[in-house]
């Protein structure tokens, strides 16, 4: 009967210290949970009004949601009196261990999860960076796909596009194409600047507003160079722009206005024999 009491005792006196320990455990795990969904959810909500692709939303959401249950975890733990210091060392140690073994890829990751976010640019566009240029096919987590005129595919790290200049041509809705002119000094400048105006008011493709631009821009040794500025559509700037060179060629032949080839005097000296 002693033994039993003691043990009645010894069961009464656990239950005591422990059955706060473990009520106030198992709250700190529910409220712990339901709050670590909420955030996932605003998370989940925020992103989807940046229009963020979903893969990185799916990926960020669940990534954040694991870290504030294993922050509940921990506390639950803690608060039935289990010792976290040694189990939170490991984490640390394994986690500093996969980081400087996964440095280049987490380092594409998050330039891609940036880019992706900012979106400096989109599908579709054609861009200028990491000394390449494409349009882009597909942006990936760790890499960028882009596809060149002639049809190659060049694949590129996201942290090496992250961190160079980006030239994003298909920003705008409109481009200037720029050429240069060069006629002979014998030529009409007059006459010249009205040919020019008419190609331009003659294609379609050129915009009214901006106007554009024909001015005389240099007295160069051996032409004079007319600087011609037209505003397109970003998706018609290469074909106005070999259009545009051709009429100019054509109407100028017609027209009989010369565009002449570099010209250099030659003096030559006769040397005297004494």
């Amino acid at each position: 009967m002693g033994n039993t009491g003691d043990l009645i005792e010894f069961v009464q006196t656990v239950v005591a210290e422990y059955s706060l320990k473990v009520v106030a455990a198992i709250t700190i795990l529910v409220i712990g949970r339901v709050v670590a969904g909420w955030l996932k959810r605003l998370i989940h909500g925020m992103m989807d009004r940046r229009s963020v692709d979903p893969t990185v939303t799916g990926f960020v959401t669940s990534l954040a949601y694991i870290g504030m249950m294993a922050f509940v975890v921990l506390a639950t733990l803690g608060q039935l009196g289990i010792q976290t210091t040694s189990f939170i060392a490991i984490l640390g140690a394994a986690g500093l261990a996969i980081g400087l073994a996964l440095q280049g890829s987490l380092s594409n990751f998050a330039a891609g999860f940036l880019m992706i976010v900012f979106r400096p640019f989109k599908v579709g566009d054609f861009i200028e960076g990491a000394g390449v240029s494409g349009y882009v096919e597909k942006i990936e987590m760790f890499t960028t796909t882009l596809y060149t005129g002639d049809n190659k595919i060049i694949i590129v790290p996201n942290a090496k596009l992250a961190n160079d200049n980006i030239v994003n041509y298909s920003a705008r809705e409109t481009r200037r194409v720029d050429l240069a002119v060069g006629v002979a000094y014998d030529a009409d400048i007059v006459h010249v600047k009205r040919v020019l105006e008419e190609i331009l008011r003659d294609d379609d493709r050129v915009l009214d507003d901006p106007a554009s631009l024909i001015v005389v821009g240099e007295l160069a040794d051996s032409s004079v160079n007319f600087v011609v500025r037209a505003w397109v559509k970003s998706s018609n700037y290469w074909g106005v722009y070999f259009d545009v060179t051709e009429k100019i060629k054509l109407h100028f032949d017609q027209e009989g206005i010369g565009i002449p080839y570099p010209t250099r005097d030659i003096h030559v000296y006769e040397a005297r024999q004494r």
